[in-house]
């Protein structure tokens, strides 16, 4: 088991976004994702503020969102890069393996990745992240660079959507036919 230091608000930016978009998908009738939260066991609480300032995780987490999309079942998790490269350390293995099988029961996974340092939201569609994985595990890049990503999947910004993902879902889902 792991311990968690509280580290500010990293990565709760992006997935207040996703979370704010998520409402706005199932108002309209779209789509039902849940944040998944991931368990933990406080250890020491700052009395002040009722803050938990230690804490175990009590299990591995898989991803931080499931769902459905129209009757098909999605998951994703939501990471951030404050370069133009992802390391692939960043996916747990346990992660990986998850939307792997998810894949294989004909659900849909991908990755929505926040490069921060300039700006961009990527759609990162499971089958491109298997691509970089292998690589990595034949003894390649333990990364892959922005540069490296099909550019038809940056998310492009939406007047009433944070994170619009679902046009980038929707063709993903027209590649695999």
């Amino acid at each position: 088991m792991g311990t968690w230091k509280s580290r500010g608000l990293r990565g709760s930016t992006l997935e207040e976004m996703i979370n704010r978009s998520n409402e706005k998908y199932r108002e309209g009738g779209l789509a039902l994702i849940q944040k998944i939260p991931t368990p933990i066991t406080p250890m020491e609480m700052d009395k002040s503020s009722s803050r938990i300032t230690l804490a175990f995780f009590e299990q591995k987490s898989t991803v931080d969102y499931i769902g459905a999309v129209q009757g098909v079942p999605v998951c994703f998790d939501a990471k951030e890069s404050a370069d133009t490269t992802f390391a692939l350390k960043n996916i747990h293995p346990h992660q990986f393996a998850f939307m792997a099988d998810f894949e294989a029961q004909e659900g849909v996974s991908f990755l929505l990745i926040h490069f921060t340092s300039i700006d961009v939201l990527y759609y990162l569609r499971f089958r491109e992240l298997k691509k970089y994985w292998e690589r990595a595990e034949e003894g390649g890049r333990k990364s892959f660079r922005y540069d490296e990503l099909d550019p038809e999947f940056v998310i492009p910004p939406h007047r009433s959507i944070l994170v619009p993902y679902l046009d980038l879902l929707n063709r993903d889902l027209q590649e695999r036919d």
